[in-house]
């Protein structure tokens, strides 16, 4: 990895939630962040979307969230790991219904295969519910390794992202 522990990186990260008051927990990890970014940053429009993964379950709310801070690849991870904490996520099951899912899709142009951390998320390049709010506020925005997120998405069916709603992003 590049980074190094403290300096100031940008990251993309993907919220979700399919239990409970989904939307909730969308704006209570918008929330959690408040005290760990520099500024506001991005906050995309909230979309409902099938399940992904082949598990039977309800349907998710996702959004996208750009932040800057200064936090490590790492640090990011643990703070994501913390929102899913503090929404009382459970990980019994893989890819399975869950209170919070924070997943870091990217942290500047950082490259990882530590299993602890990979970066960019392995899955993001596949995921039309992580791409279509994150080309909401990033029509630029680029996956590391895969190109223009414009063009993964050019190839995907989005038929199943469909809008829903908006949270608040407060300074």
């Amino acid at each position: 990895m590049t980074a190094l522990r403290g300096s100031v990186s940008s990251a993309v990260l993907s919220i979700g939630s399919n239990l409970g008051d989904r939307l909730g927990y969308l704006q209570a990890a918008v929330d959690g962040l408040k005290d760990y970014v520099a500024g506001p940053g991005a906050l995309s429009p909230v979309y409902e979307t099938a399940p992904w993964g082949g598990v039977e379950q309800p349907a998710y709310l996702n959004a996208v969230v750009l932040v800057t801070g200064q936090r490590s690849p790492g640090q990011w991870l643990e703070l994501a790991h913390t929102l899913e904490q503090a929404a009382g996520r459970s990980r019994e099951t893989r890819w399975g219904a869950r209170t919070l899912d924070v997943d870091l899709i990217v942290v500047d142009d950082v490259r990882s295969d530590d299993p602890a951390l990979r970066l960019p998320h392995p899955h993001a390049h596949e995921r039309a519910f992580v791409l279509v709010p994150w080309m909401d506020v990033d029509s630029a925005a680029r996956l590391p390794g895969h190109g223009r997120v414009s063009t993964l998405l050019s190839t995907m069916d989005t038929r199943d992202v469909v809008r829903y709603g908006a949270l608040e992003l407060s300074p």
